[in-house]
């Protein structure tokens, strides 16, 4: 039980696989400067384990979790693989400096996957476990095995694997939804069957990973942990395969919210959590919409006439929940072009975000830029700001100058200039609007082709002189990368956002990203 937690409440175990799971989102690939930045601000909010990643997948991943290994020491830092004695090799290499090392190792048991993926027996399967776990055991004290499908696996033969697993020294079994099968009221009773017909079960943790592929993962999520779980496999906002996993906020401030029938406890720093998922969505350009529960942007936003009656009377007539728990702060100090680097300070704080002197001086650089442009810079302005400086990456082209010339009679042109690392590319193109033919000048200046799958134009904050961010997908080569740009310039932005997409190409396009489907 963490200090200063309620005596009668059970500890739930936060596993976040924001880094892992939630980077095998499409488009949501992360550089290793970025892992890093988000693996110290998780770290921050309180989570208990980080899945860094799947080290055997690629050089970038075994980098990746190498580095956060090294850079976050107070929680406990996971890394994947399957039972292949490779896979472990491999985890073990990457995780040599970490303090608190857990291997995450895992093999299908469901039907569907011994018949069809594995071509494997329920013998074989069991032997595999046996070598690999024994073999395992050689290199790390922790190990978490999971058995993937499991929601979709026979119970008798579910049972039969935790027990070997637990007389192995498994420390934590992890049944997973894979994807996202189980109803709440069927995945909290095969909890209950585990305990009620597996005796080891008492001695391990049972840990849940659910997918939300039928909207269900933080339901079935809860309904494991009260049915005697104890740890939970979550990523911030949700994202993840497909539709996505367990989002950590949902999950935590429902038991935050619902104390009255979830008797539970997690380590995490609620006020954290909002600067958090601003990161993550400048990081991935994954966007969340407007109705998102926890950090959607209607969730304290009242329109009816009735609700803000109710409102204004007494909060919590419409509201379970108050904006500054989970980090959405009142705007006391209101920030312009008169206020100096004390008063930026002052509201950096108020969020509890931690920057260097070099980042705090690029933020306020940035804040001076955008406060010219507008008469006030509101938070959410200013956590798009800071959220850009921690999630950016330095190296690649940056966008030197543009020109556009657009109108309803004549034909849309534009010139840009790109700075590389010992380079400068200039190119003139026209289009079909301003956007457009930016869009061919850098496609001409690097002589590249891409084709445009998706653009999203989001304001951020109110207001005509709102800051615009763009987030693009961009097919390069067969195989989508995303970018995303910000400025009060919608043309800037999406120019911007062009750029950080092809960047990311290149920073990839030697890479192979790996994947799992736990």
């Amino acid at each position: 039980m963490k200090k200063g937690a309620d005596k009668m409440s059970k500890e739930i175990i936060i596993f976040d696989t924001t880094l892992r799971d939630g980077e095998q989102s499409p488009g949501a690939s992360m550089s290793l400067e970025q892992k890093l930045k988000l693996a110290i601000e998780l770290e921050r909010l309180g989570v208990d384990i980080i899945e860094a990643g799947f080290p055997v997948s690629s050089p970038v991943q075994f980098e990746a979790v190498s580095e956060i290994s090294k850079a976050v020491s107070n929680v406990k830092i996971a890394a994947l693989a399957r039972c292949t004695k490779k896979d472990i090799d491999a985890a073990y290499e990457s995780l040599k400096d970490a303090k608190n090392k857990v291997l995450h190792i895992f093999i299908a048991t469901s039907p569907l996957h011994r018949k069809y993926k594995l071509r494997k027996s329920k013998e074989e399967i069991l032997e595999t476990i046996q070598e690999h776990i024994e073999y395992s055991k050689k290199y790390f004290d922790e190990i978490e095995f999971s058995a993937e499908d499991a929601s979709r696996t026979e119970p008798e033969f579910l049972y039969e694997v935790i027990k070997l697993t637990a007389n192995l020294g498994v420390k934590t079994f992890n049944i997973p939804d894979t994807v996202g099968y189980a109803i709440p009221n069927e995945f909290g009773n095969l909890i209950k069957s585990v305990y009620d017909n597996v005796p080891e079960a008492k001695n391990i943790n049972i840990s849940v990973h659910c997918h939300n592929d039928l909207g269900l993962a933080v339901a079935n999520s809860i309904a494991a942990i009260q049915n005697g779980a104890n740890q939970v496999e979550v990523t911030l906002n949700g994202i993840g395969e497909r539709a996505g996993n367990c989002a950590l906020e949902e999950l935590v401030m429902a038991i935050n919210v619902r104390k009255d029938l979830l008797d539970f406890q997690t380590g995490i720093k609620t006020e954290f959590l909002y600067p958090t998922s601003k990161l993550l969505q400048n990081i991935t350009g994954l966007l969340i919409p407007r109705n998102k529960p926890i950090f959607g942007d209607n969730v304290f936003a009242h329109e009816s006439g009735i609700h803000q009656d109710g409102v204004l009377k007494y909060k919590e007539t419409y509201e379970i929940m108050k904006p500054e728990t989970i980090g959405r702060k009142i705007e006391n100090i209101v920030l312009g072009r008169h206020s100096g680097k004390h008063a930026l300070r002052k509201k950096l704080e108020q969020y509890g975000l931690q920057l260097t002197e070099e980042e705090f001086e690029e933020a306020f650089k940035q804040f001076t830029i955008i406060a010219d442009k507008k008469k006030e810079v509101f938070d959410e302005d200013l956590l798009q700001i800071i959220s850009n400086i921690l999630g950016k990456v330095e190296k690649g082209y940056k966008l030197k100058y543009f020109h556009v010339f657009s109108g309803n009679s004549i034909l849309p042109t534009a010139s840009i200039k790109l700075v590389g690392k010992d380079e400068e590319k200039i190119a003139t193109a026209v289009g079909d609007g301003p956007v457009d033919a930016i869009y061919n000048a850098i496609d001409s200046a690097l002589n590249i082709k891409c084709k445009l799958k998706e653009y999203i134009l989001q304001s951020v904050g109110s207001g005509k002189d709102a800051l615009g961010q763009v987030k693009i997908i961009l097919e390069i080569s067969n195989k989508d990368f995303v970018g995303k740009g910000i400025s009060t310039d919608v043309v800037e932005a999406s120019a911007l956002a062009y750029i950080n997409a092809i960047n990311n190409y290149y920073f990839n396009q030697y890479f192979n990203n790996g994947e799992s489907n736990e």
